[in-house]
């Protein structure tokens, strides 16, 4: 039996097949799960709810003729680059409240701008509510407190599920750099950036296992998922990002750069005076081995299923 891996961060650009390898996790059998990968039962968390309810806050804003909150059009990339800070904040939030089951909010639009507000201060930016007049805020929480209170739920429902020295905490998220560009990438970008603003309890805790996609097979895998409008946007497995965003943003990753000068087994995360060696390995899914897995579980294929699992026993064997 392997040791239990306690914090899995599950990285790689979008559509590379992180969501659907988090289904697939999800679906293993506990002991199963424990002997081959190391892997409690998975509390799953991710960034790209947020981003979906940064857009449509921003959305809402502009609707109502106020100023743009995260996004000059919802097409576009962040107007603030911090911003891939704020989201990793706000997974450090949720990281902190595992375990705790508290209820929805009275007044969720209004709780999750307070969110925003803290997350942003906290990485040293400006809280963007704080400017904006009490009426629109109103009118954005008459429009959005039903989703978001959803969103609340299914958050709640996650945190409470944690279980101390049984489960494995799973945080999904993507970051990269413009198309062309070499590392080191310049910050904000790429995931040097990032990993220094996880909380310490998550990096002493973490484990990394990359998926390892092209960045053109990233935008081709990108194009084939997405299911176009809200419903697609909502959807962890079939949201597209917008092509200005993929070029911009995704266009190179700089995992691979850091595994290397990690020696090949870890990663290096630069920490106020410090830097913090992570245990680090690769998924290679340049050829797909998970977009079968987008489908009803009923209709995975069995071939594909061993396919997959027999590659990931090597992938997470790596971190042991």
């Amino acid at each position: 039996m392997k040791s239990r891996i306690d914090t899995l961060l599950l990285l790689a650009l979008p559509a590379s097949g992180k969501s659907e390898l988090r289904r697939y996790l999800a679906s293993v059998d506990d002991e199963d799960a424990a002997r081959d990968f190391g892997l409690g039962p998975t509390v799953q968390l991710d960034d790209y709810p947020y981003v979906h309810l940064m857009r449509r806050i921003n959305e809402e804003v502009l609707r109502l003729g106020g100023p743009p909150v995260f996004y000059a059009s919802n097409e576009g990339p962040f107007l603030e680059g911090g911003d891939w800070a704020t989201l990793i904040e706000l997974v450090n939030e949720d990281y902190a409240a595992l375990g705790i089951a508290p209820t929805v909010p009275a007044q969720p639009t209004a709780c999750l701008l307070q969110r925003f507000d803290r997350a942003r201060r906290a990485v040293g930016l400006n809280p963007p509510f704080d400017e904006l007049p009490e009426e629109v805020l109103m009118a954005i929480a008459a429009e959005l407190d039903e989703e978001i209170a959803e969103f609340d739920r299914e958050r709640i429902a996650t945190l409470a599920s944690y279980e101390p020295g049984v489960s494995t905490v799973l945080i999904e998220f993507a970051r990269g750099g413009p198309e062309g560009t070499e590392p080191p990438l310049p910050d904000p970008h790429g995931y040097a950036f990032s990993l220094r603003y996880l909380s310490p309890d998550i990096l002493r805790r973490a484990a990394a296992l990359y998926v390892w996609v092209t960045p053109e097979e990233s935008r081709r895998r990108n194009t084939d998922r997405a299911i176009p409008g809200l419903e697609g946007d909502a959807s962890i497995l079939h949201h597209g990002v917008p092509e200005v965003v993929m070029l911009g943003d995704y266009g190179v990753d700089d995992f691979l750069w850091l595994l290397d000068r990690g020696g090949g087994n870890t990663i290096d995360v630069q920490r106020g005076n410090g830097v913090l060696a992570i245990p680090a390995a690769v998924f290679d899914n340049r050829v797909d081995h998970t977009s079968f897995l987008r489908a009803d579980h009923s209709e995975w294929d069995p071939e594909l299923v061993e396919e997959l699992h027999t590659a990931l026993i090597s992938g997470f064997g790596a971190l042991h």
